[in-house]
């Protein structure tokens, strides 16, 4: 590849002044020239008065071989090349301020970076060699969109802390990329999505507090190892999300607050400019180069690292002015609202942007809020995302597992209430590192009742997410049944698998990915639930049962048609709930077709550490549907022992047409 040294051209201006520059990486940043020597830098700071470069090759002062950069016309932008910069140097803009102060500015578009504390860009140059994949060099762009079509479920991860070297040092994503492919892969998940993995100078954050967006944290290596960990997933038939943070960023002054003496990056009134949560600093959404800079960045890790998509943070603290802010801390906008039109305006365009130049990926929302329309298209005055998460079934359902079994009687229509809304949005139900921090205890932490009820608890709640309508996802230590709170600074605990509670919960996750995969009926009719679930008995608050039957859609998207014996195996599902410590015998389950059933998953599985309770009652036959008694709507029934706390999902038994 060659590096110009030639300043930007009229076509760059031109979409650079538009807001339409696509490839904002190649424009901005400092590049290794090749053929060398030296490199060359350009930076938007439309409002400074000088601006250098100073790095390793000049021990950090401009001396007198150090070039100022030249003002391109009126694009704000500066350039020049620096003839003693080398791969591998450390560098930051000095940048002399409308205000005359003078600063040393890490590049905000520097795809490199040093290891925090330390907080230069560095200069980088992408030698990677992605590992071929049949069909040619362009399939990984095929293969993306059909993972994202597909079964979805999320393992959610925080690199630093997943695994930890037995010093003590994080590891690097390569050396992480064998082990967590493996592990997530092997457990029958579709997706990674990683924590945020852009440069963030204080760890605590988790990386939500970005300061170089172009550039992958150095704590996790080079940005070719992070390209690695990207291609053995995809290697492992995984895809990979990350965590993108476009609406705050923090006040340090080494990155872009007031980058040239000015607001620049964020608003300049404080009542727009400020966030009152987090210390951090609004993104200014309606000025055209910061819009292109936040579009281009999300193009940049979906086309320069291969990811599959961006889950969007904080997406709600974008869509309100007033969000988090008390009367007379806001500002209204032009028609007197509390919506921030501009903002909502950048998220539409992002995601067209994203279906236009980036097809097959997937953009998901982080919304808090009932805001209408958040998956809907944005020619249909929706945001556009491919999918949102559902905090308030998240909220729901934790909240209703977190009473004693004694009383859900009085709460059971929490975990019904989702399903009045649930053909709204295309969800994704998260279990999230959110619900693991600041005090809140893991997942079992929160379960109720002795040891058994509580790692019981925990399997229900696991197979009832997994049965929903949405896909799922689960934060990382989830899955070994984590006694203690998530810590960024330790790694899970491991050895917790050497018990048998906790390594049946492994088993059971496993089983609910697989159970998934081979019942078409438990996730594609996802995202049309009014016409793939309906519920045998939602109201049976007086023993905390739930019974509701799920069904597929054809392999085109459309309803299954003939009767239902002909439909392909896996294409209806029953699924019972029992939240008491208390087995229910003689319980009648309607079923829409006729026939053996069979179990494909129950929670009190002796092998997940359940009491192994027999389903069918002491004496009974086999589960063969009782066609002479039709039970909740349905033309049949089957009559079972319900087992203590526990999920129970079946399937008719007879084989049938196979799916095309």
């Amino acid at each position: 590849m060659t590096v110009s040294v030639a300043p930007p051209g009229e076509l760059d201006r031109y979409l650079f002044a538009e807001g339409r520059h696509r490839r904002l990486w190649d424009l901005l940043g400092g590049h290794v020239l090749e053929p060398g020597p030296g490199a060359r830098f350009a930076v938007w700071a439309p409002n400074a008065r000088r601006v250098r470069v100073v790095g390793d090759w000049s021990h950090w002062t401009a001396d007198a071989a150090t070039p100022d950069l030249v003002a391109q016309g009126s694009t704000g932008i500066w350039f020049g090349v620096e003839p003693r910069a080398r791969e591998g140097h450390a560098y930051k803009f000095e940048i002399t301020g409308a205000d005359g102060r003078v600063t040393q500015r890490a590049d905000p578009l520097g795809r490199a970076a040093e290891v925090p504390p330390a907080t230069a860009s560095v200069l980088t140059v992408d030698r990677y060699r992605w590992e071929e994949r049949p069909g040619g060099p362009e399939a990984w762009r095929s293969e993306r969109a059909v993972r994202n079509a597909g079964r979805m479920s999320v393992y959610e991860v925080h690199l630093g802390s997943w695994r930890r070297h037995p010093d003590g040092r994080a590891h690097t994503a390569r050396e992480l990329a064998g082990p967590l492919a493996e592990w997530a892969a092997g457990l029958g998940f579709t997706h990674l999505e990683l924590l945020p993995v852009a440069t963030h100078p204080f760890g605590g954050s988790w990386g939500y507090q970005v300061g170089g967006y172009f550039a992958p944290d150095a704590r996790l290596g080079t940005p070719d190892d992070l390209r690695y960990l990207v291609d053995v997933a995809h290697g492992a038939g995984l895809g990979v999300l990350l965590d993108w943070v476009p609406a705050h960023f923090p006040r340090d002054e080494h990155v872009l607050a007031r980058f040239d003496g000015t607001a620049l990056y964020e608003h300049a009134d404080p009542r727009r400019g400020e966030h009152p949560d987090w210390g951090t600093l609004v993104f200014n959404h309606g000025r055209t180069e910061v819009r292109n800079f936040l579009v281009a960045n999300a193009l940049y890790w979906l086309e320069e690292f291969r990811v599959d998509g961006l889950r969007v943070d904080a997406v709600a603290s974008m869509l309100y002015r007033d969000y988090s802010r008390e009367p007379g801390e806001w500002v209204p906008n032009d028609q007197g609202g509390r919506e921030d039109l501009e903002a909502i305006a950048f998220l539409r365009e992002l995601n067209e942007v994203v279906a236009e130049e980036q097809p097959g990926a997937v953009v998901i929302a982080e919304e808090s809020t009932s805001w209408p329309g958040v998956t809907a298209p944005s020619e249909h005055g929706g945001l556009g995302f491919g999918r949102k998460w559902n905090l308030g079934w998240m909220h729901d359902t934790l909240g209703y597992l977190a009473h004693d079994p004694v009383h859900r009687r009085f709460h059971h229509h929490e975990l019904t209430f989702p399903m009045v809304y649930a053909g709204h949005e295309r969800w994704v139900l998260p279990l999230s590192h959110d619900e693991v921090v600041h005090g809140k205890g893991s997942l079992l932490g929160r379960m109720p009742g002795d040891e058994w009820q509580r790692f019981a608890n925990l399997r229900c709640l696991l197979a009832w997410q997994w049965t929903q309508p949405g896909r799922q996802l689960v934060f990382m230590g989830g899955e070994l049944a984590q006694e203690r709170e998530w810590s960024h600074e330790r790694e899970l605990d491991w050895w917790l698998l050497e018990r048998p509670e906790h390594d049946g919960v492994r088993r059971l996750v496993g089983d609910l990915n697989a159970a998934q995969a081979a019942v078409p009926a438990l996730w594609t009719g996802d995202d049309d639930p009014g016409a793939t679930f309906w519920w045998l008995d939602p109201d049976d608050g007086a023993h905390s049962v739930f019974a509701f039957c799920r069904k597929a859609v054809a392999d085109d998207g459309g309803s299954l048609d003939g009767p239902i014996e002909s439909w392909p195996e896996g294409s209806v599902a029953a699924v019972v709930a029992n939240l008491t410590p208390v087995p229910r015998h003689g319980y009648r389950l309607g079923v829409p077709r006729a026939g053996a059933w069979r179990v494909v998953l129950c929670t009190d599985d002796r092998r997940y550490g359940g009491s192994g309770h027999e389903l069918v009652p002491s004496g009974g036959s086999a589960l063969e549907v009782d066609e002479a008694t039709p039970w909740q709507g349905q033309p049949g029934s089957l009559l079972l022992t319900l087992p203590p706390l526990s999920v129970v999902v079946l399937t008719p038994a007879s084989p049938t047409t196979p799916r095309k």
